[in-house]
């Protein structure tokens, strides 16, 4: 199949499976003209690191990644690599959440009126723990 097939079943552009390919993560063949041909798998891989890609990993690291996965085999340096790339993303989700909590306190204090005798807080922190003590 031709690039643009690839890119309309993946939804990923042409641009970005040249890309793919300049990495070496994928390889199509070429035609006696020179365009390139993928074969019905090309879907699948695409989707894979499409995948890989959201969470995180870079073209660097999947260049290394795709082998083993298709050896169905990890080394050890792989792991960790993999490890520490997990605890990349747990600190990552703690500081969304963290974040997720000012701006609710935000919104909360710009939707709902406090009582007149109450400050208004210095810091989104103080909002948070505020509302959430006055929620109790």
């Amino acid at each position: 199949m031709r690039i643009g097939e690839v890119a309309d079943r993946t939804g990923v552009s042409t641009r970005a499976l040249r890309y793919y390919e300049e990495q070496g993560l994928l390889h199509p063949e070429r035609s006696s003209r020179g365009q390139r041909v993928f074969t019905e798998d090309a879907v699948t891989r695409v989707q894979l690191i499409q995948q890989l890609f959201t969470a995180g990993l870079g073209s660097r690291l999947l260049v290394r990644l795709l082998p083993a996965i298709d050896n169905k085999h990890l080394d050890a340096v792989l792991v960790h690599t993999l490890e520490n790339e997990r605890a990349r993303m747990e600190t990552q989700i703690q500081d969304l959440t963290a974040a997720h909590r000012r701006l609710e306190a935000l919104i909360t204090l710009s939707t709902r009126p406090h009582a007149s005798n109450t400050h208004c807080p210095t810091t989104l922190e103080e909002a948070s723990t505020t509302d959430m003590t006055r929620a109790a």
